[in-house]
């Protein structure tokens, strides 16, 4: 199923991209983290990570690429940090205030999820799914919005798994809608797989295990990558530009170059280095943590 044109999607997505410099470093504290899963160390959720500053940067953010932090590297946070950081907790924050730091990275786990399934649902929106699906999706987005507006102690009593469960159930029934009756399987399971040159238009890939798959050259019009684990996939010289409910972090997880064509919501990961086909793009800076546009 091909996207259809709506003017307004990149401004719904603006502000779920992440903007580093207006965060407090949360996804470096509040978060879990296994230095097995590509993060430097061991670390419980409220610890701040061992690199982080005291102006919330990252002290060995230039070498996290060659020291292969892919946990780092490849997280997003769907602009929740700077949400909680900006709006929610405005006049303090986890270190000036360690009596309210329990609560900050509480709300911003909370406001994480409600942005991560907005993304989706905006994804939604661009898709020719009828009246009545449509009317859902905005219905379903007016009530994120609204739920991520609320003042910190309101947003901890949300009941979020309802909410959670509305909009799976949705996506569930988008993702049977759009895919190709033709390529409908049951199997989740392509680790390693080779795809290379495939025609998977329409694949059905949601909620797939596809470490390590080989994805170059495929035609991937109307695929659907939602929730897939797209850890370590090649999809090198790869146009994944009308593939469906893809996101920055499963782009930053992947392997591509600067021949991959991705959505224009989504930024090229500054070490997919080599000349654009374009001739001017976003790219996402690792050392900055920031997007930025940089011509050719």
């Amino acid at each position: 199923m091909m996207k259809k044109e709506i003017n307004n999607d990149k401004d719904f997505k603006k502000k779920l991209i992440i903007d580093c410099e207006k965060c407090c470093g949360l996804c470096c504290v509040a978060l879990y983290c296994m230095k097995s899963d590509g993060f430097p160390a061991n670390k419980i959720a409220g610890k701040p990570c061992q690199n982080l500053m005291p102006d919330f940067r990252c002290a060995i953010h230039s070498k996290l690429v060659q020291s292969k932090m892919k946990g780092c590297l490849a997280y997003d946070c769907f602009g929740a940090g700077q949400k909680v950081t900006q709006d929610c907790f405005p006049a303090m924050n986890w270190n000036t205030h360690p009596k309210k730091a329990n609560q900050i990275f509480d709300v911003f786990l909370v406001v994480f999820g409600l942005h991560q399934m907005l993304w989706y649902l905006i994804e939604a929106s661009t898709l020719n799914l009828g009246e009545i699906i449509n009317s859902e999706i905005d219905a379903l987005i007016g009530e994120n919005e609204r739920m991520t507006a609320l003042v910190p102690d309101d947003i901890l009593n949300l009941d979020v798994n309802a909410y959670r469960l509305r909009v799976n159930e949705l996506l569930k029934e988008i993702s049977n809608t759009i895919a190709n009756p033709t390529k409908k399987e049951q199997n989740r399971d392509f680790f390693g797989k080779d795809f290379k040159g495939a025609d998977l238009d329409g694949k059905d890939f949601s909620m797939s295990l596809m470490i390590a798959a080989n994805l170059e050259g495929c035609s991937l019009r109307g695929t659907n990558f939602l929730g897939a684990d797209m850890r370590d996939v090649n999809i090198k010289n790869t146009d994944l530009s009308q593939s469906v409910f893809l996101t920055q972090m499963q782009i930053n997880a992947a392997k591509g170059n600067s021949n991959t064509k991705l959505p224009d919501s989504l930024a090229y990961p500054k070490e997919w280095k080599g000349d654009s086909p374009f001739e001017e793009r976003t790219v996402f800076d690792k050392t900055t943590r920031n997007y930025r546009r940089r011509k050719n």
